[in-house]
Order: structure tokens, then sequence, then C-alpha cells
């Protein structure tokens, strides 16, 4: 795997998301995002650059070989209620955009196990910078 970018996560997420984490199974896409809390920078959220995907951030994003552009909003398993335009943090590439910020790439293993480079391109709307926490 190539080298990770840095990551930024807010006080408030990382208290959700570890909770969150105490009731799941174990699983490889559980433990790669535990991986991710842990070399994250933890700010406190009305300190958050508006650029960084925050938990319930709408974001748009590429895939390497793709010239489509997605737009989701990263949210927690509770919310997911079927929505295309949802995706679901403990989703392999949910994880994966997690605290990253405009113009960053990371590489992550997707669900079959093939890796899957994404783009961030815009964060459209985060909470954070709505005063929405």
């Amino acid at each position: 795997m190539a080298q990770l970018p840095p990551i930024t996560i807010s006080t408030l997420d990382l208290a959700r998301l570890e909770a969150l984490l105490e009731h799941q199974p174990d699983s490889d896409a559980l433990r790669r995002l535990e991986h991710e809390l842990d070399r994250a920078n933890v700010i406190e959220p009305g300190a958050m650059p508006d650029n960084i995907v925050t938990m319930n951030s709408r974001i748009s994003f590429t895939m390497a070989g793709s010239n489509k552009t997605m737009t989701k909003t990263l949210c927690y398993p509770r919310d997911m209620d079927g929505a295309k335009d949802k995706i679901s943090v403990l989703a392999p590439i949910g994880s994966a955009l997690l605290g990253l910020s405009v113009g960053h790439s990371i590489e992550w293993p997707g669900p079959n196990g093939k890796m899957l480079q994404v783009t961030i391109t815009a964060v459209d709307y985060q909470p954070e910078r709505a005063g929405d926490y």
C-alpha cells in the first residue's frame, strides 16, 4: 500500500466512532478504521478546516480509472436507509474517505480485495462548517 495521506478528525467524531466500534464484530474493515482513527490528527470541531471530510459530510470524489465524479454523504451505519447517495463509514471506501482533505488521494482495499484509489474533489457540505454538531 502506498504511503497514507494525513487525516484529521474531530474529537466529537472520534468519540462517536469509538463508541460505535465497541459494538461491531471484528473484521478487516473494522481494523482498518481503527488504524485510521489511531493515526489521525484529532482537533476540536470548531477548529476543523472546511476542506476536510468529516462524518455526515457530503463529498465529491473520483476513483482512479474512472472519469466519473461521485457525490456521497459519509454516515454512520444507523443512518443508512438504502439511499444511493450515502456511504457507511464501516464500508471499505467509507473508512478511506474519513479525514481526507480536498485534493488528497488514498489507495484502499475494496470489498473484493482489489485496491481502489480515491481522490477527494470537493467537500460540498460539512457539519462543522455549518455549525451542525
